[in-house]
């Protein structure tokens, strides 16, 4: 799955892992890749 996000006249793509489960360096590589931290990303 790929996930966009348009912002500061660009757009951030982020490959997210179909899975179940991902792991925990996967799943912070994501977050960080979106410009998100870690609390706004579990609010």
């Amino acid at each position: 799955m790929v996930m966009q996000r348009a912002a500061d006249g660009g757009t951030t793509t982020v490959p997210v892992p179909d899975h179940d489960e991902l792991r925990t360096g996967t799943l912070r590589s994501i977050i960080r890749q979106s410009g998100l931290t870690v609390a706004e990303f579990l609010k």
